[in-house]
């Protein structure tokens, strides 16, 4: 097999002319910000379809809620005629009526224990936080 050798080999030729460095520079920018791009378009995709998925979630949720507090209702009505089957109607209501205030106001107070126990700025951030300033105001010095 004969090679001409004016001919280079293609593998060896670069794939563009020269270029300047301030044209390497515009293309190289240009790369990036087209790779930026497309990666938040990537992201936007992406969340979409989380939230498609949240919003379906919530919504089923939603209804288990309704259908619960539907259950709840009905099965109150049950415990109060059942209960009115021994005793007066009016004490029979009176008594689920209660059971379910103190229902209520176990779990009200038990939720704002949880909510008083949240802090806002963790303290382990907080922390190393003022680390992070002592440091900064050490390099000043």
């Amino acid at each position: 097999m004969q090679t001409n050798p004016d001919r280079s080999d293609a593998s060896t030729r670069p794939l563009e002319d020269d270029k300047s460095l301030g044209e390497l520079f515009t293309q190289l920018t240009t790369d990036f910000s087209k790779l930026v791009s497309t990666q938040l378009e990537l992201a936007k995709t992406e969340l979409k379809d989380e939230i498609a998925h949240a919003s379906k979630g919530a919504g089923l949720l939603g209804g288990g809620a309704v259908a619960a507090h539907l259950a709840l209702l009905t099965l109150s009505l049950a415990a109060g005629w059942g209960l009115a089957a021994v005793m007066p109607a009016g004490f029979a209501f009176l008594i689920v009526g209660l059971v379910w205030t103190a229902v209520a106001g176990f779990l009200a107070m038990t939720g704002r224990n949880e909510i008083r126990a949240v802090q806002p700025v963790p303290p382990q951030s907080k922390q190393a936080l003022r680390e992070d300033i002592a440091w900064a105001r050490q390099q000043k010095s």
